[in-house]
């Protein structure tokens, strides 16, 4: 017998030996199938339907401001249950379009979403879920949030029984009277009144498709609330009535006279009045955005959070805003005074901490957070980054010269911004069409000449000058950031909480500490983990401190005399918008940066307004109201503390004025760049004249040069008086303010 050969059968021999034989791989199949059936038999026995769960159930979480003292009690569901049959069922199906389209012919859970959803995930087309109608009520109600296996696998089997034991009408009505809406509405019908002021077997198509929307991203898609972020929600509501149409709920012709609908003005909780309701969105946002708490975890209730909000500071600001502004509104007399908003933020620079938020009038009528929105130009508040960047990259002009406060540059209205290959074609207009010839940066900023920064943007690079801001503290996805010379105007959107960190990081000479609005979490008695916030230097100290020291000229002698009220040495730069829709004040003390909008917004529509003859005056503008709210709260903040000085480290060329005056004003050059002044070397001038009919300004004027940190805060005058002086390493930078309250921007 052949030794390749056993009972007559060939043996397998070489690689063959490594392949399965038929009856293998049948027999592991069928123990595979016989596995999992199993498996699914004991799941299925094992795992009961449990009571419904605490996020149903929800307890209170509780605010304390730093001191431990109560901020406000969250937690009180706003829910009233209705039956399917008083959801207008358009709104029906538009839920069905957005979260599960098979919902009512197919089972309970869908693997085949499942595997999609997962695919989708991992091959980078967005996160989505593979969970039916079904399983999100399972997880709404009677299990938790937890992203966990066992989790997945509870819902699973519950939602298997659950099918069984009702009907999908009624499954549906449970979903919708236990999702979350956002502005504290649980369910649609909560929801509808929250949004639309109406029942919700009244909502239209339109309506019923963003409230379906606002399942996949409650705040996010908010547009009252969050304007910045419409075109998302536009792109998602389009998706539900796409779906509809898919699905033959809706007809073409009806599909396209759908307009997006106009949602209700935002209410919050009367628990929520005055500054509370702001300050707890505001904690709500942070714990969000920095993934210490989501929505739907913070939702289940029992949390002990401690906020870095300052009562007494908190006070403070409440109590400026009414006394400064809105003691002078007269919505009655004046139609623009009911578009009159406010808002600002408070840091300490040392720790990043909130202390203070100013969020608007009151929560419960004005639902809109002014402290945080993103929707409003910070104007002329954006050129002392790019000053910064100038001394952090060493930039030069155009002619070769190290750019320093004492840099002169050509002033003239309009004046064509030059680049290495010549003139660039942008020529932007100063405020008020005026001229001020050859300037000073410092005196520049003291007047907020655009021509000067949009030079001195090009100068450095709008792109270095982006990088300076987004490392400073504005978000990297700021809206409207360009990168071009006419970032100078301020064209980018950013709230005054962003701005704040910004200028917290230049009064912490260049380190940069993120923003925490809160110091301490808590749950049945254990603490839960923040995240570290380590103190990081993004520009030089000589960057920053040099910043500041022609800031504090602009409080000294420039468009921000008033804040000179604050009692204390300030810095800080005085910002409008186009149109005059918004006012800024950003300014900062050593131990305190804070920044004021003042902002006009049409309540109804949503629409930014001019504020043109607010409180009876022709304009509102940054060196007005922000500025005096400003002073009005850093005197009562920093009450009974010791006024602290500034101590700056300049760059080279920043701590003695130029020895010589620079060149005579020209007309703009097309041939070559209109920086390009020689070097100063014989003595300097005694005034600069602008081109315009407005009085002489003294721009360096006589006083003592002390070498030594930046003094006192000068005179008070801002109405065309003197200044006063503010020495820095023998800089002087007193002077005549030239009525710069109405010279602003």
């Amino acid at each position: 017998m052949s030794s390749s050969t056993t009972g007559g059968k060939p043996k397998r021999t070489g690689l063959r030996r490594l392949v399965p034989t038929w009856r293998t791989v049948v027999g592991s199949l069928l123990l595979l199938v016989l596995a999992l059936a199993a498996a699914f038999l004991a799941g299925y026995m094992l795992v009961d339907i449990p009571k419904a769960n605490a996020g149903a159930i929800a307890q209170s979480n509780v605010y304390l401001y730093a001191d431990g003292s109560q901020l406000a009690r969250d937690g009180a569901v706003n829910r009233e249950n209705v039956t399917l049959s008083q959801v207008a069922k358009t709104a029906q199906y538009a839920t069905l379009a957005a979260e599960d389209r098979n919902f009512y012919h197919e089972s309970a859970v869908s693997p085949k979403a499942m595997v999609r959803a997962a695919w989708n995930s991992a091959t980078g087309k967005g996160r989505q879920s593979g969970s039916t109608i079904t399983q999100q009520y399972v997880k709404n109600y009677y299990l938790t949030q937890q992203q966990t296996a066992v989790r997945k696998v509870k819902e699973f089997f519950i939602a298997i029984k659950l099918d069984r034991e009702k009907t999908k009408d009624e499954i549906l009505e449970g979903y919708l009277n236990t999702s979350y809406y956002g502005r504290n509405a649980y369910g649609i019908q909560a929801a509808s009144q929250a949004y639309f002021g109406k029942d919700a077997e009244r909502l239209t198509v339109a309506e019923g498709a963003y409230l379906a929307t606002l399942l996949n991203a409650p705040s996010e898609y908010d547009v009252i609330a969050h304007p910045e972020n419409k075109d998302k929600a536009v792109a998602r509501w389009n998706y539900v009535l796409d779906g509809m149409v898919k699905e033959s709920w809706l007809s073409e012709s009806d599909r396209a006279a759908t307009k997006f609908p106009t949602t209700d003005k935002a209410k919050g909780a009367t628990g929520m009045s005055g500054q509370r309701g702001y300050l707890v969105e505001a904690v709500k946002d942070y714990l969000a955005e920095n993934k210490i708490l989501d929505e739907e975890t913070l939702r289940s209730g029992g949390y002990r959070i401690t906020t870095t909000i300052q009562k007494p500071k908190e006070t403070a600001f409440t109590e400026a805003a009414q006394k400064q502004l809105l003691d002078n509104l007269d919505p009655k007399a004046r139609k623009v005074d009911q578009y009159v908003r406010a808002g600002g933020a408070s840091i300490d620079p040392k720790t990043g901490n909130v202390v203070a938020m100013y969020g608007g009038v009151d929560y419960t009528k004005q639902y809109v957070n002014n402290a945080t929105r993103r929707d409003y130009q910070v104007g002329s508040t954006f050129k002392p980054f790019i000053f910064a960047s100038a001394v952090e990259n060493q930039s030069q002009t155009q002619d070769g010269r190290t750019i320093t406060p004492y840099t002169a540059y050509d002033g003239t209205n309009k004046r064509e911004v030059i680049g290495p290959n010549g003139p660039t074609g942008y020529a932007p207009a100063n405020e008020d069409n005026v001229s001020y010839g050859q300037i000073t940066v410092t005196r520049a900023m003291d007047k907020s000449v655009n021509a000067v920064f949009a030079q001195t943007a090009q100068d450095v690079g709008p792109d270095k000058v982006k990088a300076t801001a987004v490392a400073l503290g504005l978000p990297a996805n700021t809206p409207s950031l360009t990168t071009n010379p006419s970032m100078a105007l301020g064209t980018a959107t950013a709230s005054p909480l962003d701005m704040a960190q910004a200028y917290a990081t230049l009064a912490n000479h260049g380190k940069y500490i993120p923003y925490t609005l809160v110091t301490k979490i808590s749950k049945d008695g254990s603490d839960i983990t923040l995240p570290k916030r380590d103190a990081k230097q993004v520009v030089t100290r000589e960057a920053a401190d040099t910043t500041t020291s022609i800031l504090r000229s602009v409080v000294n002698g420039g468009t921000a005399t008033a804040a000179q009220a604050a009692g204390r040495p300030a810095a800080g730069k005085t910002g409008t918008m186009e149109e005059d829709k918004a006012a800024w004040f950003a300014g900062y003390t050593p131990n305190l940066a804070t920044v004021v909008a003042v902002m006009g917004q049409n309540s109804n529509t949503g629409k930014q307004e001019p504020l043109y003859g607010a409180t009876g005056l022709a304009r509102v503008n940054g060196g007005g109201y922000p500025t005096q709210i400003w002073a009005a709260y850093t005197s009562g903040a920093l009450k009974g503390t010791p006024s602290q000085g500034f101590d700056l480290q300049l760059e080279k060329g920043a701590t003695a004025p130029p020895t010589s005056a620079p060149p005579p004003t020209t007309a703009p050059s097309t041939t070559a760049p209109a920086t390009s002044a020689p070097p100063v070397t014989s003595a300097p001038p005694t005034t600069e004249v602008p081109t315009t009919t407005a009085p002489p300004t003294t721009l360096f004027p006589s006083g003592g040069m002390t070498g030594g940190t930046l003094g006192g805060t000068g005179g008070t005058d801002s109405t065309g008086g003197t200044g006063g002086g503010a020495t820095t390493d023998g800089l002087d930078f007193g002077g005549t303010t030239e009525g710069a309250e109405n010279t602003f921007q």
